[in-house]
């Protein structure tokens, strides 16, 4: 009788916890299943672990230090290990020096640094790199585009080789036109991504430069079987969600038509990050549930 009361006591206790954890997890999803970010440091995770973020997306630079050494790398691994978020993405993806597009285009360095930050992304449980990096893909002025583009998908057909060796995704994050004057839309990052046709190189819906441009949901609906991941700020000063109170709620009402189940990351200017940072995660649940 009394093992049969242990047995009890310890089914329940165990039947609790499990509750205990679904709950929180849920808290951390919110009732979509999204998962919340912040593009910032890891040094950031603790207080943003608190407020029911999920994770970090850092900085591929400061982070996985394709330029610096192995040790150096470790090192910092090594630190993230300690924090209370994991690291899930990684954006600023290649140098501005390194060009994608151009005369002066260096296909065999940008692949070189490449296959070092994917590895490490791989080594480092990292799912997503965002490639953005307007310097890099930006086409010089009296540069044709269309053979800017052909170099373009050339060099992302190789990358996506890599990712796919190492079991990450990368994210083409099309840019606001002040920011870069090549692939401004979620419509034409789509068909660059379709011209590239591989399972590892896929899309980014980044709101901000979305409302920069006056591109509406429409887009997302229809490419939305690509994009698996979103970035997000308010249009105004690039600012957190909240501070100037800009609804999201469209764009949010495409992503749930489009059943994205992903990551949105908070990509805005910080005045406060500890002041901001509850601002916010509130902002999105409630717009996101409503």
């Amino acid at each position: 009788m009394r093992h049969l009361f242990s047995l009890i006591y310890w089914t329940l206790l165990a039947l609790i916890f499990s509750v205990a954890s679904n709950s929180c997890n849920s808290n951390k999803e919110g009732s979509t299943g999204l998962e919340l970010g912040i593009c910032t440091g890891f040094s950031n995770s603790e207080i943003m672990n608190k407020l029911g973020y999920s994770y970090i997306e850092e900085s591929v630079s400061r982070f996985l230090m394709p330029n610096k050494t192995e040790e150096e790398f470790n090192e910092t691994l090594l630190l993230t290990k300690k924090a209370s978020l994991p690291i899930k993405a990684c954006n600023n993806f290649i140098p501005k020096d390194l060009k994608s597009v151009g005369p002066d285009a260096v296909h065999a360095k940008i692949l070189t640094y490449a296959e070092t930050a994917l590895r490490r992304s791989h080594i480092a449980d990292v799912e997503f790199i965002i490639f953005g990096s307007g310097g890099s893909r930006s086409i010089p002025e009296g540069f044709p585009k269309d053979q800017a583009r052909a170099q373009f998908i050339d060099l992302c057909k190789e990358i996506a080789k890599i990712a796919e060796r190492y079991d990450v995704t990368v994210v083409l994050e099309p840019l606001n036109r002040l920011e870069c004057n090549f692939i401004n839309s979620v419509d034409e990052g789509g068909e660059i991504v379709k011209a590239i046709d591989h399972p590892n190189f896929q899309l980014l819906a980044d709101i901000y430069h979305m409302k920069m441009d006056g591109e509406g949901p429409e887009n997302i609906l229809k490419q939305g079987n690509l994009i698996k991941h979103v970035h997000i700020a308010e249009k105004q000063d690039r600012a957190v969600p909240g501070t100037y109170n800009e609804d999201f709620r469209p764009y949010f009402d495409a992503l749930n038509k489009i059943n994205y189940k992903g990551k949105i990351s908070i990509e805005a200017r910080w005045n406060d990050f500890d002041a901001e940072v509850s601002l916010g995660i509130n902002t999105i649940k409630n717009q996101l549930n409503n």
